[in-house]
């Protein structure tokens, strides 16, 4: 999709004039864009909740919520935590922490930072083997009690792959799109975001090169598409 989308940005930017965008700035803009989209996701998600909730009857509602699970599920990934110093190092890649799991089969209650101490001061309250707890800070997660220092898992939901559009070049002609590049990565959104993708790169290109009637484009495009989102 990474090069499709990076014809239609190139195609409008030439046919107005608008300059020349480099690999290297399509890149930056094209990851910023997939950020954008994907923090979308939740949001949008969140809302059409609330519209379920409000108009039950209403199956359509259904569809979209769903739709947007599944779309947020497939960036869903498990990984086992190394322990460091009474810590378990969340991922590099983690967007939001779903659950956390002992031994496969435990799972670990989550507890805020300042209600942790009156938790571990009480007998009746304090975590255990059993039923064990974690605090999130920053990276890191610490579980209790701390003699659980091995087999904890975390099932999260990662941030996408910057997307690279990667190429050769050519003596004294234009950059040729190169799948088989190593660092070559495509967008990881779905196909139906394409759109959306192309308007918000035009939008950063246009602030970049301060062309206002680019931006312009990019956000009326951006616009249409939310319109037929609903």
């Amino acid at each position: 999709m990474i090069n499709s989308v990076r014809s239609t940005v190139m195609s409008v930017a030439n046919k107005n004039n608008f300059g020349y965008i480099t690999p290297e700035d399509f890149n930056l803009y094209a990851k910023q864009a997939q950020l954008d989209i994907f923090e979308d996701y939740f949001y949008q998600y969140n809302n059409w909740i609330i519209r379920q909730n409000n108009r039950a009857s209403n199956s359509s509602y259904a569809n979209i919520v769903k739709n947007l699970e599944e779309v947020i599920e497939t960036f869903s990934s498990t990984v086992a935590l190394t322990y460091s110093a009474g810590e378990f190092a969340l991922p590099s890649d983690y967007y939001y922490l779903n659950t956390i799991r002992y031994n496969n089969t435990k799972e670990v209650g989550k507890v805020s930072q300042n209600k942790v101490l009156n938790l571990l001061s009480s007998n009746l309250t304090s975590p255990s083997v059993l039923y064990p707890s974690y605090t999130l800070e920053g990276d890191s997660i610490t579980v209790y009690p701390s003699t659980i220092q091995t087999n904890i898992k975390a099932q999260y939901i990662r941030v996408p792959a910057d997307p690279k559009w990667t190429y050769i070049s050519l003596s004294g002609g234009e950059p040729v799109f190169f799948q088989n590049a190593t660092d070559y990565q495509d967008f990881e959104l779905p196909y139906t975001d394409e759109p959306l993708l192309v308007a918000k790169i035009l939008q950063y290109a246009g602030m970049s090169i301060r062309e206002g009637d680019l931006y312009t484009f990019g956000n009326q495009e951006e616009m249409k598409n939310k319109q037929q989102e609903g």
